[in-house]
């Protein structure tokens, strides 16, 4: 069991609240998060690189010179891969790098980073995180107050809420997500994660039901 600080906006404990990470996800399998974490890596390739082969680089297909007799070593055509200006070799085509791990296995590889998070002391629990109108300082200082200036960050939210996300599009370093919309790479990759009280009790809740089940 982990007991953890809460916060108010400007950096002052107001509460603490209790949370297992073994609740949430049992053991931490490395090479599953690893697997989860390559898989959303390869989805964002373009997949667009292309180089030209020798049937598609300009140059005659005519033998340069005759085999034998001139002293030279033997030469095919102009676009020999071999060749300056000539076709790739092992061309490289446009491809899609998309795949997908089984449903049980994101989900899984997902609470095993917030229970990672949670056990390496990485998390941050606000009580609440509301903003009348988005106002990227305002953002700044709440940060700032919780030590989490100049520090990658996911701010984690139980709902959509367009005030902060757009308060923190212009931070370096700082994202916004649901809770429903988290996922193991989300997770991982920032340092810190800032949580609000409402979304760390949906996790604590979906744990429950998940083991209830």
């Amino acid at each position: 069991m982990v007991t953890l600080p809460v916060y108010d906006r400007n950096g002052a404990e107001v509460g603490k609240i209790d949370i297992d990470p073994a609740a949430i996800a049992p053991k931490i399998n490395k090479q599953l998060l690893h697997d989860a974490v390559v898989m959303y890596l390869a989805n964002k390739r373009q997949g667009t690189k292309k180089t030209k082969g020798r049937g598609e680089v300009s140059g005659s297909t005519r033998k340069l010179y005759r085999q034998k007799g001139t002293g030279n070593a033997r030469v095919g055509s102009r676009r020999a891969p071999q060749r300056r200006g000539g076709g790739h070799a092992m061309q490289i085509k446009p491809r899609t790098y998309y795949y997908r791990l089984p449903k049980k296995a994101i989900r899984a590889a997902t609470k095993m980073a917030i229970a990672s998070k949670i056990a390496d002391s990485e998390v941050v629990v606000i009580d609440q995180l509301e903003m009348a109108a988005p106002k990227t300082k305002e953002l700044a200082e709440v940060l700032k107050a919780l030590g989490l200036e100049g520090q990658t960050t996911l701010v984690a939210t139980s709902d959509y809420k367009s005030e902060v996300y757009k308060s923190a599009r212009n931070i370096p370093g700082v994202e916004v997500t649901r809770v429903i919309d988290l996922n193991a790479l989300a997770v991982i990759r920032p340092k810190r994660l800032l949580i609000t009280k409402e979304a760390l009790e949906l996790i604590k809740s979906q744990a429950a039901d998940t083991s209830a089940a």
